[in-house]
Formats: C-alpha cells, sequence, structure tokens
C-alpha cells in the first residue's frame, strides 16, 4: 500500500502548511546556518525593536514582542525563504500618526486600539490572501512607494526632535505645528541631551564606515548610553535631565486582548485598511528583491496568508502591527540562511538575550533612540530612486511629489489613497490614449509589413493606420477622434485600413465604436477593414455580431497581402489621375482592370 500522497495532495498540504514544501531542505547543515542568521537577526532587532516601537508611540517591550510571535508564524506560512517579519519603521510611524490624535500614546487605551488595528489588519490580509488578490501589490507604484516613505521619513524626524534636544513637546501634533513649536522652544535646548543625541549620530555613522560589519544600532545605542552614565556620573542626574526609556515590564509577550468595541472598530477601520495595503506591499516587494538573488519564487497570495496570520496572532501576544523588514531580511539572507527556521531561531535568541540583558534598556537614553530614529529615517530617502522619476517622468515628478506632501501634510493613510489613486489616473491617462500612426506598406520585396517611415506619401483613397493599444471605454474617442480627422483632412479617403497586431483587447464600447464607424464608411461608399486582428478581439467582435456590421471579410489574417484586396474596390478614375505608386498593384493595373500606361511606370 503506498502512504506517500498524491502530487496534488502535496500541492494542497503545502499551501495550507508552507512549511511543509520546504522541510526537505532542512540538515545539519542548513540547521546550523541558520542558527547562526538567526543569531546575526536577534541582534540587529534588538536595538531596532526598541526604537520602532518608541516611534509607535508604544512602550518598548511591545516592540520586542512583535519581533518574536508574528515573526515565527509569518516565516512558517509565508513563501518566502528569508522574509523576516516584525516591526518596521513605516508601519510604526503610520500606526503613531494615525492613532496618536485619537488617545494618548503608550496608555492602556491606546495599546487596546493598536492591537485593535493589529487584528483587523491581519484579518485583511489573510481575507486578501485566501482571495488570491496577491496581485493587487503591482498597482502600487514603486514611485508611491518611494515618496511615501520619503515622507514618513520627515515625519520620524520632526517627531523625535524632542528627544534628541530635549525639549518637551506635544506628542501626536502635525508635522507643521511640532516643527513650529521646536523653533519657539529652542532656547530650551538641553546640551547634555543634546551632546549625548550627538554622540550617538556621530557614532552610528561611523560604524558602517570603519567597521561595516559590526551592528551600528548596537555600538551607537552602547556609545550614547556609556557617555550618557558619564555625564550623570560627573554632573549629577539633576543637572543633566537625561531622560531614559525605562525598564521592560514583563520578558515574555503576555496574552492580549483586543478592544473589539463598535466605536474602537470604527475608529481603526480605515487605518487597517491602509496599514494592510502598505504592509502588504513591503512584504511583497522586500521578498521579491531577495528572492531575485536567491533564485526562488514568490508566491505573493501566500505571503498575503502569512502576514495575516502573523498579525492576527500578534494581536493577542501584544504585538502591534507588523510586516517584512529589509534590514533584517537583507541581513538574514547575507548572514548565510538557508530556511525560514532562521527567523525562527531570531525570535528564541531574542526571548533568550531579553532574559539576559532586559533590564540594561531601562538606562537607554531617550536621546540615544532619536539619534538612531534620525538615522532610521535617513536610510527611508531613497535619493537614487528620488533622482530617476525627477529625470524620467514629469507626470512621475507629480505623483512624487503629491504623495510626499499629502504625507507630510495630510494623514498618512490619505498620502496613500492619494498616490495609488493619481497613479491609476495617469495609467487610465496613458491607455485611454493608444498611439495611432500613419502606416504605408514596406516597400522591401515580398514584405507583408507595414512601417510608420516608408517616407511615402497618402494615397489619395485608401487611410492605413496602426493602432497601439487596447481599444475600450476609455479610449473610444481617442480612436474615434482620429478616425474622423481622416475625413477632415482627406475626405477622399473612405477606405480605411486598421493594421490590428498592436490591439491586444476589445471591450464592448470598443466594438460598438468599431461597427459604427464601419457602417459610416459604407454609407460613404468606403470600409472599414482590418489586417492581423487578434483572436480575442476578433472573438469578442464575433460574439456580439459587430463582425456582420464590419464584414468578416474586410478581417484579414496575417500574411495575407489586405491593399490587394482593397485595391480593386478603389475608384479607376482618382487612380488614373495620381501622380504617384504607392502600392505594389500600381504598378500592375487599375482597380478596374486596365493596364498602367508606360508614362505612369516610368514615373515609379
Amino acid at each position: 500500500m503506498d502512504h506517500h500522497p498524491s502530487p496534488t495532495r502535496r500541492i494542497r498540504l503545502s499551501r495550507l502548511f508552507p512549511f511543509l514544501g520546504w522541510r526537505q531542505r532542512v540538515n545539519r547543515g542548513t540547521l546550523r546556518a541558520d542558527a547562526i542568521a538567526g543569531l546575526v537577526g536577534a541582534a540587529i532587532v534588538l536595538p531596532q525593536a526598541v526604537a520602532f516601537a518608541t516611534l509607535a508611540g508604544m512602550p518598548p517591550q511591545y516592540g520586542l514582542y512583535a519581533a518574536i510571535v508574528p515573526a515565527i508564524v509569518a516565516a512558517l506560512f509565508g513563501s518566502s525563504w528569508h522574509l523576516v517579519s516584525g516591526p518596521t519603521n513605516v508601519i510604526s510611524i503610520f500606526v503613531f500618526a494615525s492613532l496618536s490624535p485619537l488617545v494618548e500614546p503608550g496608555g492602556e487605551e491606546y495599546i487596546r486600539l493598536v492591537l485593535t488595528l493589529t487584528l483587523l489588519t491581519g484579518i485583511m490580509q489573510l481575507a486578501m490572501g485566501l482571495a488570491r488578490m496577491g496581485a493587487l501589490v503591482n498597482f502600487i507604484s514603486h514611485t508611491v512607494v518611494v515618496s511615501f516613505t520619503a515622507g514618513a521619513a520627515c515625519l520620524i524626524v520632526v517627531a523625535q526632535l524632542g528627544n534628541f534636544f530635549g525639549i518637551a513637546l506635544e506628542r501626536g501634533a502635525s508635522f507643521s505645528r511640532t516643527l513650529t513649536d521646536f523653533l519657539l522652544h529652542l532656547n530650551g535646548i538641553n546640551p547634555y541631551v543634546t551632546a549625548v543625541g550627538v554622540l550617538t549620530l556621530l557614532t552610528g555613522i561611523a560604524i558602517p564606515r570603519f567597521w561595516p560589519k559590526f551592528p551600528y544600532m548596537i555600538g551607537a545605542m552602547l556609545a550614547g548610553s556609556g557617555f550618557a552614565l558619564a555625564l550623570d556620573a560627573l554632573f549629577g542626574p539633576e543637572t543633566t535631565q537625561i531622560a531614559t526609556v525605562g525598564a521592560l515590564t514583563a520578558m515574555l509577550p503576555a496574552l492580549s486582548v483586543p478592544d473589539l468595541s463598535p466605536n474602537a472598530i470604527r475608529d481603526t477601520l480605515p487605518v487597517a485598511l491602509a496599514v494592510t495595503i502598505l504592509a502588504l506591499t513591503e512584504a511583497v516587494s522586500i521578498a521579491r528583491a531577495i528572492a531575485i538573488k536567491s533564485g526562488q519564487r514568490i508566491d505573493a497570495n501566500q505571503e498575503f496568508i502569512g502576514q495575516g496570520l502573523s498579525n492576527v496572532c500578534g494581536s493577542f501576544f501584544s504585538a502591534y502591527a507588523s510586516s517584512g523588514s529589509f534590514n533584517r531580511s537583507g541581513a538574514n539572507y547575507d548572514a548565510g540562511a538557508h530556511t525560514p527556521l532562521a527567523a525562527v531561531f531570531a525570535a528564541l535568541f531574542l526571548i533568550a538575550i531579553l532574559f539576559a540583558l532586559g533590564r540594561f534598556v531601562a538606562y537607554l537614553p531617550l536621546a540615544v533612540m532619536g539619534a538612531i530614529l534620525f538615522l532610521v529615517a535617513y536610510g527611508l530617502f531613497d535619493l537614487h530612486h528620488i533622482r530617476n522619476i525627477v529625470r524620467a517622468s514629469r507626470r512621475e515628478t507629480a505623483v512624487m511629489l503629491l504623495t510626499f506632501m499629502a504625507a507630510i501634510f495630510a494623514d498618512l493613510e490619505f498620502a496613500i489613497y492619494a498616490g495609488v489613486l493619481l497613479s491609476l489616473m495617469l495609467y487610465l491617462t496613458r491607455t485611454s490614449h493608444p498611439m495611432v500612426l500613419d502606416v504605408k506598406p514596406d516597400p522591401a520585396p515580398d514584405s507583408y509589413h507595414f512601417t510608420a517611415d516608408s517616407s511615402l506619401p497618402d494615397c489619395p483613397q485608401l487611410k492605413m493606420l496602426r493602432v497601439n493599444g487596447s481599444i475600450f471605454f476609455g479610449a473610444v474617442d481617442h480612436v474615434r477622434g482620429h478616425l474622423e480627422t481622416v475625413d477632415e483632412l482627406n475626405p477622399g479617403q473612405k477606405y480605411v485600413l486598421i493594421v490590428a497586431s498592436g490591439i491586444n483587447f476589445v471591450d464592448i464600447a470598443g466594438a460598438e465604436m468599431l461597427a459604427q464607424e464601419a457602417r459610416r464608411r459604407q454609407r460613404l461608399g468606403g470600409g472599414l477593414y482590418f489586417y492581423r486582428l487578434k483572436d480575442a478581439a476578433r472573438a469578442v467582435l464575433a460574439r456580439g455580431g459587430y463582425l456582420e456590421q464590419i464584414g468578416a471579410d474586410n478581417i484579414f489574417p496575417v500574411k495575407t497581402r489586405a491593399v490587394a484586396a482593397i485595391y480593386p474596390k478603389l475608384d479607376s478614375g482618382i487612380c488614373r489621375q495620381c501622380q504617384v505608386r504607392i502600392f505594389r498593384e500600381c504598378h500592375q493595373a487599375l482597380p478596374d482592370g486596365q493596364p498602367v500606361s508606360p508614362l505612369r511606370v516610368a514615373d515609379k
């Protein structure tokens, strides 16, 4: 009896439990490599998680919690072998910017609201994955992501000005108000706090340059914290007034219950939708970027499911909304990780590190956190792609500027919606204006092609056009306008041949327009013809009865002489007066069968 599951069953099981698909890759060698990569990941995520929790307005331990359970679940149920999930800078600033106007950050009510947001985000992500909607992330352009993250970076900088300079600023205030308050309180800058921040900042800049293999965040935190302790010892805490993060209340994620009251759901649902879009875009983009290096194929739908399950589970284990981390995922791959067990090991090592070193987090100055987040914010500015966008496209530059300004001066979720909407509008504008070119038969012998650069003049009776783009409801007016312009410029061109090899799709509105144009030209004594019309477009015309109105004989397949079939229908009287030879047929006989005169042959 064969106990091995059938291929179909194996595929179903691997979709339900993705870890069954890569378990055969696990051996003693990969376990060792994954354990080493996990240790590196735990060392990296410790300072990041504390910094990002501060950024989200949460107590520091909640950033660590977001790097434990969500990271494990996302690794086991996602499709990427190297993606590491957990707290991220963009999601953190988004959570703070969206919820801090509603509730005072850091309090119990705020935490419950954040957990509700996490649960709703996970449910939406899971639903989208189960509905096989992974392709939706392709509609969020890279321009929108680049400009949104640049705007989030500016918000990070402004939000940390108070911590870096030791000035008491209102938390959760708008970008402009926070910046204005800071400028009005410059005389209140604490030199001791600022010195700690500056030293941390310089250390974080120097380490990647001189010791690139050493985690710069850890080095900067150690240097800044040591300097703060030295200042307190020399001048006294009462004089320096260097505030610290404070002790962690627990080392392990505690069980939590999101607030499912109608008011909480109403307040967080719009934010959850924006977080869902942003988090999925971030996770899938990172997974695909690393998959290019590793040669792995990413299943976007499975990533949706993995991210959704991680946030649903995380909301019950004191974790706020998480996503894929580019820094930690890249470091995971570079450290030699072979399977998602590396992310699991990182979460387990993080727990061990917390028990060993967690009490030292209490001595971490807020100025150090501000400096670390300044470095994080700088890394969010993708200057290379920003320059390319500005050089390459005015329209994309407009999208970038609008999204960036919306991120700074409006709600972050509005920035995402505005950027995506404008990108789609520009896309529809481009697709609704398919390129329509004047073409002539290729003069090369035995060629069936039509070319736009033959330098031949127009035939006075037959107009030839190539349409490059689909003819759908948005493009109908544009294409109709070009066809009507033919009559305006040369009323004698009653026959129109459309080279349709570039038409991928025709919808009902497009089919109606083409049928109307065919009837109109028939009334004028001419006709509408197509060369190389694709099967999908022809099928739409046939099913709707439009092909009968156009005429099935007016559709010419590839490698047929469309002009040879149309030429006999032309007015021979006009041909006798024509002084040029555009078609091969012009050199053989007139449309009425009369031979071409010697004088006319010589004109060629």
